[in-house]
């Protein structure tokens, strides 16, 4: 059952958040340049809860989007590592 989780639901899962916010972020920061209609900020949160936080992280670092707001540069690794240990925990219970 462990492997079933970890091998198979959680990467159909993982990778089409990840991919989701990558898109979403990226959308955001274009729509900052051209000062148009902006995704909330709640929605990138989100986003990253559900599982997208490691590809949202790397993708604001790299195109430099909102890396000056402590909300999402202390916010979402802290939920990386709320997400490490959740995954541990699962894992460790799960028969």
């Amino acid at each position: 059952m462990k492997e079933l989780i970890f091998f198979n639901i959680m990467p159909a899962w993982l990778i089409p958040i990840s991919l989701i916010s990558v898109i979403v972020t990226a959308a955001d920061k274009v729509k900052a340049k051209r000062v148009s209609r902006r995704v909330p900020e709640a929605t990138l949160m989100l986003l990253s809860v559900l599982g997208g936080s490691l590809a949202m992280l790397i993708t604001m670092i790299i195109i430099r989007h909102k890396t000056k707001h402590p909300k999402f540069m202390v916010g979402i690794p802290v939920i990386i590592v709320l997400q490490i240990v959740a995954g541990c925990a699962i894992f460790a219970l799960t028969p």
